[in-house]
């Protein structure tokens, strides 16, 4: 064998282990940062489930503003990461002008629907997960009056708190719900004084109960909840655990799944519209031992029959964005 068949030997191998490494799966993290301890650490979470089970290594970026978006897509699609998972509605309009630059690489967004061939959408029916946690909401409220806040003020959120209503109402017709948003812009996000602020207003108000959608800014509404003596209900991961006993439960909003499964794929990643539900895990509530001394089994039976009914179509609860109406509640 020459000098230079060696030499050319060991550049394949260079070659092919390059060519492995360019092909791991990458993860755009939304405004707000991976460890907001809700949306974008689940998705995180998911992340990093792939990576413990398999040995595999990804990519990743946190965002530090909307123009980035784009920028990020492209990055990853050059440099040969497939597939590319976004969290998060707003990379839309980017993703729609790339995927189609990059027929090869496949891409999953979440929260939004893009109709390209290479793209899976993955959306959640959180109306069906607020549904539930609304109904333990009422059934745990002393003073009939609960709360919710939401982070920026679009379509999405609302969709939770409507589903959220709907639940508390069909446990106490004459319950209250009062609702806020945290803002009209990306930075309500990631505003935990804001949070904590409402949280306070709310309280002025009656309300011995709150939930947030709200990303990073629920840390500051769970925190002040718990500091006052009221109950609280996190979102997308199980937030149970940051206050153990003052948390009454979290909406479980399977973000973890949506990675996991998509970086499990790989390159052979099923595209299309994909809707995660109560009936398929997609969405639910959390109960671990942080939360077990708030929960009666009564409670427990109950939003398990509820969540029956969703699932076989005997239960339909209004989707907010279906209509961009709400039966149950006044935004």
């Amino acid at each position: 064998m020459t000098l230079m068949t060696k030499f050319l030997g060991a550049s394949a191998v260079l070659a092919l282990s390059a060519g492995a490494a360019l092909a791991d799966p990458a993860l755009i993290f939304d405004l707000g940062g991976k460890f907001d301890k809700s949306f974008n650490e689940a998705a995180f979470n998911g992340a990093q489930r792939w990576a413990g089970e398999t040995g595999g290594t990804f990519a990743e970026v946190e965002l530090q503003s909307d123009a980035q978006r784009e920028q990020a897509l492209r990055r990853f699609a050059e440099a040969g990461n497939n597939p590319i998972v976004m969290a998060g509605f707003s990379f839309g309009t980017a993703l729609e002008e790339v995927a189609a630059d990059y027929p090869d690489t496949k891409f999953a967004i979440i929260d939004m629907v893009v109709g390209q061939p290479n793209v899976r959408s993955v959306v959640f029916n959180e109306h069906e997960g607020s549904y539930l946690v609304g109904m333990l909401a009422a059934m745990a409220s002393t003073s009939g009056t609960v709360g919710f806040i939401g982070g920026m003020d679009i379509p999405l959120i609302r969709k939770f708190g409507c589903g959220y209503a709907q639940g508390v109402l069909a446990v106490n017709p004459d319950a209250t719900v009062i609702a806020n948003m945290t803002g009209t812009t990306p930075t309500a996000w990631n505003d935990p004084v804001k949070g904590s602020e409402l949280t306070l207003a709310q309280i002025s108000q009656g309300a011995d109960v709150v939930y947030a959608a709200a990303g990073g800014t629920g840390v500051g509404v769970l925190q002040t909840a718990a500091d006052n003596g009221i109950l609280s209900i996190g979102v997308d991961s199980n937030q149970n655990y940051m206050h153990p006993g003052k948390v009454l439960t979290s909406m479980l909003k399977r973000v973890d799944n949506a990675v996991y499964e998509a970086f499990m794929a790989g390159a052979d990643l099923e595209t299309g519209f994909n809707v995660m539900g109560v009936g398929n895990g997609g969405v639910g509530y959390a109960l671990d031992e942080y939360n077990a001394s708030l929960i009666s089994a009564e409670m427990q039976a109950a939003v398990d029959a509820a969540a029956a009914d969703i699932t076989s179509g005997a239960l339909a609860v209004h989707d907010y964005t279906s209509d961009e109406s709400c039966p149950a509640l006044t935004f």
